[in-house]
């Protein structure tokens, strides 16, 4: 009879180790990922997406990521020309939308910004705001085919100011960060670009204000989307499709939050801005140009 118990209660303790020992090993275990992934990504993500690119390389460290980071127009350009890529990171849905870019079901608006006008950290000028531009001496400015340079040129059409800028002596920059660069040189009196931009730079450049309500009827978002890539392994396919699906997880939110872009959510987005609004405040002159 205790022969019976022992060997009845030693089967309930060997079950219950091989049990926990299946579990705790199940838990740990981590999806193989492998290969490469060739990311497109607009100019302005990319310091954010570097740090990105550390975090989930500590659980995929297998997988290399390889960006290009341009302007959303001239990697639109590169991948109609046929550049190899397996994810397109917009800042402006206009590139996204285009036939033939990107799997359309695998598209989602993952982050939203702001357009601001700047100049140097603690250089003179007369503009207070972006109605009174013309006032500068000159203005850096981001192509026509870039999604910055498109929001501000909609931003002079609804302000009704179109003919006076393209009047004034204009430093047009193929991408946001050419922008950036030319005020927080002082190469230029003022310069528009993402609040995300002034908040990396914050000991180059200052906020003068934000485009007025209204200004900008088109919302500055942020989509993402797989893009067919003929050269791809099976491998790189399945680290692509990790890869994206990782940008739209709270951790990566986090990671975009920290750099002051907002997570958009259902169309709606959220309230986390505060770091670049905190350092896209108006400066004290166009303060109280607005108090007057």
């Amino acid at each position: 009879m205790k022969k019976r118990v022992f060997a009845a209660l030693m089967a309930g303790v060997m079950g219950t180790m091989m049990f926990g020992t299946t579990f705790v090993s199940a838990e740990a275990e981590t999806p193989e990922l492998k290969g490469e992934v060739y990311a497109f990504i607009a100019a302005s993500l990319n310091n954010a997406m570097e740090e990105i690119q550390k975090n989930f390389n500590e659980t995929y460290p297998d997988v290399e990521i390889l960006y290009n980071a341009d302007s959303s127009g001239t990697l639109q350009t590169q991948i109609e020309e046929g550049a190899r890529c397996d994810i397109f990171f917009s800042a402006a849905r206009k590139q996204m939308d285009d036939e033939g870019i990107a799997d359309k079901d695998s598209v989602v608006n993952l982050l939203e910004n702001k357009v601001v006008l700047i100049k140097p950290k603690g250089g003179e000028t007369k503009v207070t705001g972006f109605e009174n531009i013309p006032h500068a001496a000159n203005l850096a400015l981001a192509g026509e085919d870039v999604p910055v340079g498109q929001y501000s040129r909609e931003i002079f059409d609804n302000l009704g100011i179109t003919d006076e800028v393209n009047k004034m002596e204009i430093n047009e920059g193929k991408n946001v960060t050419d922008v950036l660069a030319s005020v927080s040189e002082g190469s230029n009196e003022v310069g528009i670009v993402y609040a995300t931009d002034a908040a990396s730079v914050a000991d180059s450049v200052e906020v003068i204000a934000e485009a007025p309500e209204g200004s900008l009827k088109t919302p500055v978002l942020y989509p993402a989307g797989m893009v067919e890539d003929k050269e791809a392994s099976d491998d790189d396919k399945a680290a692509a499709e990790a890869f994206l699906e990782y940008l739209q997880s709270d951790e990566a939110l986090e990671v975009f939050e920290k750099y002051g872009f907002a997570a958009y959510v259902n169309g709606e987005k959220t309230d986390d801005m505060a770091a670049a609004e905190e350092t896209a405040e108006p400066t004290e002159e166009a303060s109280e140009d607005t108090a007057e």
